[in-house]
């Protein structure tokens, strides 16, 4: 965290440090505390990216010769989201960065695909990775003062991330079976499962309880629940605002009568942040910590109810579904209460049950 103190003319000067990546402390001043802190904050969440600004680089005289040039010079130019930030950060430092723009042809492409297949790489994440890049070469190419005159990664065939052996992405199906949700929320309430000799030990469980009844209300992410502040949630129009969400887009969340009353139950005056479990921080390497400690809190509750396989994510899945199931909403009004921008990815998650649609044939 960068350090700050208030000067005796008003302004307020910040420290940043980064022995790793800064020749030296950074020192900044700002007219107001607030603005500080927002510079501060981006600049440092793209120092635990690996990627440093280049007015605190080293100076340079060379041009954007390779992609890892290509790169640096694409996240400090335009406004990204923070997974293309995490992912080009990666591959800057790797291998790939030291590629020259000239030797990035087709063929250089093709032969790139076919090494993160051999590493046994799913093929999604073959297709963020190549997205991520094929941006930044689209941005590159627009500038009209590198080498790279046409992008060879939009020139890859359709399916070109399935693997060698035909291996495609796993489409999740994952849903609440009957009695899962009641024994989750059992085991939430800290009642003692049959087969075990006392309830599960878990001090949050009220938060766990709004994050487990968000998710199934309102179909958003894990990430988007535990970030939440009070000033994002209005009770009056039954609304949680989304400033930033995964694909970059701001977004209303309308809160069925389930989710509202869970929230006014447990909001307080002097609340700031709604969840326990988030120290406030949006470096994303932090925030990528506390998902997976998260995560590892929600295995041993599913584990517990007995709820095999079953992932947190899944729920955003089952909410989606149901919003399908149990309303008249239209695709696109579904979507504008999940975030999908994209329809095909939407359809994956309303795996509507069979008995449900047989319901309603005639």
């Amino acid at each position: 965290m960068a350090s700050k103190r208030k000067r005796s003319n008003g302004s307020w000067e910040f420290v940043v440090k980064n022995k790793e990546l800064l020749q030296k402390p950074v020192y900044l001043t700002f007219a107001n505390e607030k603005e500080g802190d927002d510079y501060c904050a981006n600049l440092e969440k793209l120092l635990a990216s690996g990627i440093v600004p280049n007015e605190f680089a080293k100076p340079s005289s060379k041009a954007i010769a390779t992609i890892k040039d290509a790169i640096l010079e694409y996240i400090e130019a335009v406004h990204i989201t923070d997974d293309d930030v995490i992912i080009l950060g990666v591959m800057s430092r790797g291998q790939l960065g030291g590629v020259r723009l000239e030797k990035a042809t087709y063929q250089w492409a093709e032969k790139w695909v076919k090494e993160l297949q051999a590493e046994g790489i799913a093929p999604s994440t073959i297709r963020k990775r190549v997205g991520a890049l094929a941006r930044c070469f689209d941005w590159l190419i627009r500038r009209q003062d590198t080498m790279l005159a046409v992008n060879p990664l939009r020139m890859l065939p359709k399916r070109y991330a399935t693997t060698a052996d035909g291996r495609k992405d796993v489409e999740r199906e994952r849903r609440l079976h009957d009695g899962e949700e009641k024994r989750i929320l059992s085991v939430l309430n800290r009642e003692k499962p049959e087969d075990r000799e006392r309830a599960l030990a878990l001090p949050e469980a009220e938060a766990l309880r709004l994050m487990f009844t968000l998710a199934l209300e309102t179909a958003m992410r894990m990430r988007e629940i535990y970030t939440l502040t009070s000033d994002q949630v209005s009770l009056e129009q039954r609304t949680i605002y989304l400033e930033k969400t995964k694909n970059g887009d701001k977004r209303q969340v309308p809160l069925s009568s389930v989710a509202h009353d869970a929230l006014k139950a447990y909001i307080t005056s002097e609340m700031v942040k709604l969840f326990p479990f988030w120290d406030g921080s949006l470096d994303p390497a932090k925030l990528r910590t506390t998902s997976n400690r998260i995560s590892h809190q929600w295995s041993r509750v599913f584990s517990a109810a007995k709820c095999d396989g079953l992932h947190f994510h899944d729920l955003r899945h089952e909410a989606t579904s149901r919003l399908f199931e149990r309303t008249d909403f239209s695709d696109i009004e579904i979507a504008k209460i999940t975030g999908h921008r994209n329809p095909k990815v939407l359809m994956r998650y309303a795996n509507l049950r069979g008995s449900t649609l047989a319901a309603r044939m005639w």
